[in-house]
């Protein structure tokens, strides 16, 4: 699917943007770490406004690693389903979602059960079909189990906990992608640029007495 047409077809209400919004590291992490020259500690640095509490926690945060090696490349690859690489822009792994997500899983523990429950669902549902977890699967039966969560409104109750799952997974992955810089650049946001202001007009100062001399 294209990345526009993505936008398109799931809405942006629908992204759960307004759950990690309010995170001003979003951006920063999805673009990946920007460690300075040198640094004292092992938590790389990160260039975002945090008051030294924010930034203390951030560190703290950063240290931690709440998925397994498998989970991350679990996470990986179905990010890189729900968001590929296209003529446009990479993939959602190469924008850094996968690292944004492990942020913000840990600075949200309400996401804690629901992912890493959503995960053994998916490893479990593939050994079930396939004789081998969801990475070791081919994309085309990686394609056949997401077929059947991917679509809330056609999917059959069994998929239940699968479709929660990949509908947190996928607003994730369009959060993190889409505050990225290669998020941006797909979308062609230009955000704020400055203008060249030349000053109040001649007839608006005249109407009002005034002038520049």
């Amino acid at each position: 699917m294209k990345k526009r047409d993505f936008l398109k077809n799931i809405g942006l209400s629908s992204l759960g943007l307004a759950v990690v919004s309010q995170d001003a590291l979003a951006g920063e992490m999805s673009n990946g770490p920007k460690p300075k020259a040198k640094t004292t500690t092992s938590t790389a640095k990160y260039n975002y406004g945090r008051t030294k509490d924010e930034a203390e926690r951030d560190a703290k945060l950063l240290a931690e690693k709440f998925y397994t090696d498998h989970e991350m490349k679990t996470i990986t690859v179905l990010s890189d389903i729900i968001i590929p690489a296209d003529k446009f822009s990479g993939s959602a792994s190469q924008a850094g979602v996968p690292a944004f997500i492990e942020f913000i899983t840990k600075d949200k523990p309400e996401f804690k059960t629901p992912m890493r429950g959503g995960l053994r669902w998916l490893d479990s549902t593939a050994i079930k079909r396939f004789g081998k977890d969801f990475v070791s699967c081919t994309p085309k039966e990686q394609i056949n189990i997401v077929d059947d969560i991917a679509y809330p409104e056609q999917a059959k109750k069994e998929f239940s906990q699968g479709v929660n799952f990949f509908t947190l997974m996928r607003n994730l992955t369009a959060s993190g992608f889409y505050s990225s810089e290669m998020g941006h650049k797909d979308m062609d946001y230009q955000g704020n640029r400055p203008n060249n202001w030349e000053g109040v007009p001649d007839d608006v100062l005249k109407q009002y007495g005034l002038s520049y001399s």
